[in-house]
């Protein structure tokens, strides 16, 4: 599409007030479409451009755009003409996470602020590009991490953990419930008509199509994504990392397998990790069954303190005391102000020019933990982790998952 048909097809969308946004969208599957609606229901907000590479994805969303605001944005399948259009301010990235990177660091070149989801990145060397970018240009970001904005309940948990009620913090427990079901084994085959899955692939390396690698399901496959693991790890160690003020850890250790049937997805389903951060030690489980006493928990993180332990999920937080719960226990006063909301956030700091509470600096810091495990899954050993220069101590061979190797033409 060339820019005089954008203003044309736009021109509503562009006399609006001074104090609305023009936003595009890049990645339209279930996410993306959960992101759009969201940004739909800000008055603000002039949804202008949408861009994905399944037609059918496209259609769906100008179709919830023209219902929601009479008008028809642009649609595009390259993301790279989305952002040539000057009158875009901000952008939302919703697609698998091997394509995170090169849209946001293009975007912040292009002088767009950009809201992009978690994982913040497929690799550590990406996230950091992504830093830089958005260091270098200005620009305000936000990691679609929306359970630190969109609840209140993080905000009272990490004020109980801080308020020194539990004493010191000996030990972390994460987890989450995994799939016990496999995906099934549907055999190779073209691509459905209106999906452009040669450039889906971008970075990732060549693969026949297969139904189970693009989507939803993508997140099983190594060149992807890193599984259920990374999937929820932002959404649940976030409040351990924001109530402890946790860097990156010293060292990770990892296994675990995939264990379901009847299955051609590749990353496991059972999965134990041993992370060591300066005077304790975080565990995470991923397991088809909660820990005891948590039976009914699909995910959880506890808080094991000299003096007490605090149960955290996403809507509650339950403090224990030698082994007993206290229900009524007196909580800290609130320190730490409810949200406007995730999106809502991201839109008054494009306002604004304040930072996020999940830009991509937290973003990268949070996510790295979690890649960092993968790399200790995939190479069986035991991760030193050097955060200053960011790399693997002593192992060439885990040192390389730490940046991706693009396949040509891709660069970052």
């Amino acid at each position: 599409m060339t820019r005089r048909t954008f203003l044309a097809t736009s021109a509503a969308a562009m006399a609006a007030p001074n104090d609305r946004m023009n936003v595009g969208f890049i990645g339209l599957g279930g996410m993306g479409t959960n992101r759009l609606k969201g940004f739909l229901r800000h008055p603000d907000v002039n949804v202008v451009a949408l861009c994905d590479l399944d037609t059918a994805h496209v259609d769906q969303a100008v179709a919830l755009v023209k219902e929601s605001r009479g008008l028809a944005p642009a649609t595009f399948s390259d993301f790279r003409r989305l952002l040539e259009v000057k009158e875009i301010d901000a952008v939302c990235i919703a697609t698998p996470d091997h394509w995170h990177a090169l849209p946001t660091v293009q975007a912040c070149q292009a002088g767009k602020d950009v809201f992009v989801e978690k994982p913040l990145s497929y690799s550590i060397g990406e996230g950091r590009a992504m830093v830089k970018a958005a260091r270098r240009y200005q620009r305000v970001t936000q990691m679609g991490n929306h359970i630190h904005n969109d609840l209140p309940n993080y905000r009272r948990a990490v004020e109980v953990v801080q308020s020194g009620l539990l004493g010191k913090i000996q030990h972390v427990n994460v987890w989450k419930t995994s799939e016990s079901k496999g995906l099934g084994t549907p055999p190779d085959s073209a691509p459905p008509a209106g999906f452009d899955y040669a450039t889906w692939l971008g970075p990732a390396p060549k693969r026949a199509y297969n139904k189970n690698r693009a989507h939803f399901n993508y997140r099983y496959f190594w060149d992807y994504s890193g599984g259920m693991f990374i999937d929820f790890w932002c959404h649940i160690t976030d409040v351990a990392y924001w109530a402890l003020d946790l860097k990156a850890p010293k060292s990770v250790v990892a296994t675990g397998r995939r264990e379901l049937t009847d299955d051609n997805g590749e990353t496991p389903n059972f999965m134990d990790l041993v992370y060591e951060y300066p005077g304790f030690n975080m565990t995470w489980s991923l397991c088809p069954l909660a820990p005891l006493g948590f039976e009914d928990k699909g995910i959880g993180c506890v808080f094991q303190g000299s003096a007490g332990s605090l149960f955290v999920d996403y809507g509650s937080n339950r403090l224990f005391v030698k082994g007993k719960e206290v229900p009524d226990f007196k909580r800290p006063e609130p320190t730490i102000a409810n949200s406007p909301g995730h999106i809502r956030e991201f839109l008054d700091s494009v306002k604004s020019r304040k930072l996020t509470t999940c830009d991509v600096e937290y973003g990268h810091r949070l996510t790295k933990a979690g890649l960092l495990g993968n790399i200790a899954y995939r190479t069986g050993g035991r991760i030193v982790w050097d955060d200053e220069r960011e790399q693997i101590v002593g192992d060439s061979k885990a040192n390389k998952m730490v940046m991706r190797k693009y396949q040509k033409p891709w660069k970052l």
